[in-house]
């Protein structure tokens, strides 16, 4: 590697770091791309020889950790040797840990430019994977259960994404290690989402 495309490289992570950084301590809208280039040493105009826009930087930051994230979900969605319920809860863990993990950055990662769950062809790459994300809950949903794809069943989702938003909001400021936490609170996790079903199950039951 030459000494340029060694310069490069670093000029590029610092601008990731740097969007990282402000991005999770202002929030994705509120950050500008001069107050990017300006945390990372550089130019305005040097992230755009990089980066077509700010959308581009949290496609960078976003993408790989959530490929990672709907990689564990869609494996824990199949486990054949499982009862429904018992890959939600694994799906539920998995998805309150990853939060936790990123709580930092948690808000961009999934909110950020974000649009509706069941918009159809949604422009950016970023939104195509939350909705798959939130596609392989909604199916473990489903098989739980046993009701057909529709509004019900969205709104079924939605309640439940609801809960495990509100379980990393309620721990969005540790103050035990995370192990520890998990130890702790993951028999209320599981619980709470045996309590969901039933609910839905009995709200099924009435109509």
């Amino acid at each position: 590697m030459s000494k340029h495309e060694r310069r490069s490289n670093q000029t590029i992570q610092d601008i990731l770091t740097s969007a990282e950084k402000l991005f999770s301590k202002k929030g994705y809208d509120a950050v500008t791309i001069r107050e990017i280039a300006k945390d990372a040493g550089c130019s305005h105009t040097t992230i755009y020889l990089y980066f077509k826009d700010k959308e581009a930087l949290l496609h960078q930051l976003a993408m790989p950790v959530l490929e990672t994230l709907h990689q564990q979900l869609k494996q824990l969605s199949t486990q054949e040797d499982m009862s429904a319920i018992a890959r939600l809860k694994n799906i539920s863990r998995a998805y309150i840990l990853f939060g936790l993990q990123n709580q930092n950055m948690y808000s961009v990662l999934i909110n950020a430019k974000s649009t509706k769950v069941d918009q159809e062809h949604p422009e950016l790459e970023v939104n195509k994977l939350r909705i798959e994300i939130f596609e392989i809950l909604m199916e473990v949903i489903q098989q739980c259960l046993s009701i057909p794809n529709g509004k019900q069943l969205l709104a079924f989702s939605r309640i439940f994404y609801y809960n495990l938003n509100g379980v990393l909001m309620t721990y969005s400021y540790m103050h035990e290690p995370l192990e520890t936490l998990m130890e702790r609170l993951t028999s209320t996790f599981d619980l709470s989402v045996d309590i969901l079903i039933l609910g839905f199950k009995e709200k099924l039951s009435e109509e």
